[in-house]
């Protein structure tokens, strides 16, 4: 025997052989049959009785065709062995129940899988569960011929009839495995975007790590792949769509996405992403509304994608502080806005990546520095009042700009180096040193 052909055992042997078919096949295509099946089984008491009497044989002879013909059966805890056996037993008792009751609408015969706890369609999918209807009604057909032969009815019309009244409620059970696996699937759609929305708002409250990581498991989601938070006003597109498209433009980007949208604020979570700014830039273009857009800083992982999400928080309130950010703009480059709102985290980070370097740094860099900002950007300027060649001044701004990674010259970053040594002054125990002002002489 082939592996698609198996032998049959010994409970599927104690069903009767069956009859060959017609070979004509007009018994099949009869007026008769139509009627039949239009009208309801029709078939006689006796075929009922001996089907119902079968119904154990036939059970043992389906789980066991299930045994050798489904590995995945097999495979099953025994819990759950049981619940499937249960299951396609149910399934008989219910076509038998329905041929007593010509007139019982057969959908409401087919609640086979009701009998099951809703726990086992995570174990088993809905590929298997055709296979398991499948197998079910291919051992019910091959037997259903001479259990019905047997009785004083019996004969090709009430064969017929029987064979018509298991293909219609064959048919019916089939939708109803795919109606119950439809309402899973949408349930578990709905909980999922629910989740979603639990783990966007956990990510923005800054909950703690274990909190975002237990939800996030949820869902499924990678916790170990870099994150990017983006946060800009939502488009007045609909939500569900802008969801399904950032989610799309997140893939091919290489990553994934955790999408929010509350009120008139749209909360993206980029994961994996080979370029979170370029990504951010189409969904700038696309998907957000008019307004600011702000990159947060790219985290190792999504429990602490809080700290991405509070820079882009306050990148987005202090945002229209600098009208000519361009869009969309990382929170870093709006330290200088963010530390003037009320920002702690952008007050040290200027101070430590600026002032402290700086001054750390020695070579009269930060009192050079100083000159230049209180000269107005002026090379001349600020070398006569430090006493020293213009070139020199040039040789040291370029160390300030090698130290700190922002350069004096460039009118943006001067801003920003300024308000690094406003804040790392007014950070000085005691009211700081004035070592870094300028030299009055060489």
């Amino acid at each position: 025997m082939s592996a698609d052909n198996p032998a049959p055992s010994a409970d599927e042997a104690a069903l009767p052989a069956v009859p060959p078919a017609d070979p004509t096949g007009e018994e099949d295509t009869g007026v008769q049959g139509e009627v039949a099946l239009a009208a309801g089984p029709a078939v006689s008491r006796e075929t009922v009785k001996r089907l119902e009497a079968a119904a154990g044989t036939f059970s043992s002879a389906i789980t066991a065709r299930m045994d050798t013909g489904l590995p995945w059966y097999s495979s099953l805890p025994p819990d759950e062995r049981s619940w499937v056996g249960l299951v396609a037993q149910a399934g008989f008792t219910d076509f038998v129940r329905w041929l007593t009751d010509p007139a019982h609408d057969v959908r409401a015969a087919t609640g086979v899988f009701g009998t099951a706890p809703r726990e086992l369609m995570r174990s088993v999918t809905l590929q298997q569960t055709v296979e398991l209807v499948r197998t079910a009604i291919t051992v019910v057909e091959e037997g259903l011929d001479a259990v019905v032969g047997d009785g004083e009815d019996g004969g090709p019309d009430e064969q017929l009839r029987a064979r018509l009244a298991l293909l219609r409620y064959s048919r019916e059970v089939a939708f109803a495995a795919a109606a119950v696996y439809a309402r899973a699937a949408e349930a578990r759609g709905a909980w999922d975007a629910r989740l979603e929305a639990l783990v966007v708002d956990a990510v923005l409250r800054g909950d703690g790590e274990d909190t975002i990581a237990s939800r996030a498991a949820a869902l499924g989601w990678a916790l170990d792949a870099a994150t990017t938070v983006v946060i800009g006003p939502s488009s007045e597109q609909p939500t569900v769509g802008a969801v399904a498209r950032v989610r799309s433009l997140a893939q091919e980007a290489g990553g994934e996405a955790l999408v929010g949208v509350q009120g008139d604020r749209l909360v993206v979570v980029l994961s994996g992403v080979l370029d979170p700014v370029a990504t951010a830039e189409r969904l700038a273009r696309s998907e957000f509304g008019p307004g600011p857009v702000v990159v947060g800083p790219t985290v190792d992982s999504l429990p602490v994608a809080a700290r991405s999400a509070r820079a882009a928080l306050a990148g987005v309130v202090a945002a229209r502080a600098w009208p000519e950010a361009p869009r969309p703009v990382l929170a870093d480059d709006l330290l200088p806005e963010r530390a003037l709102s009320g920002d702690a985290t952008a007050r040290r980070a200027l101070v430590d990546r600026a002032y402290v370097p700086l001054l750390e740094a020695g070579g009269a860099l930060l009192e050079t520095l100083t000159a230049y900002l209180a000269h107005g950007g002026s090379l001349e300027a600020c070398a006569r009042s430090l006493y020293v060649h213009a070139n020199t001044v040039r040789y040291r701004l370029r160390r300030v700009a090698e130290v700190c990674a922002w350069t004096p010259t460039a009118p943006r970053e001067r801003f920003v180096l300024q308000t690094a040594l406003a804040l790392g002054r007014l950070s000085q125990v005691g009211g700081g040193s004035r070592s870094d002002g300028p030299s009055t002489g060489r």
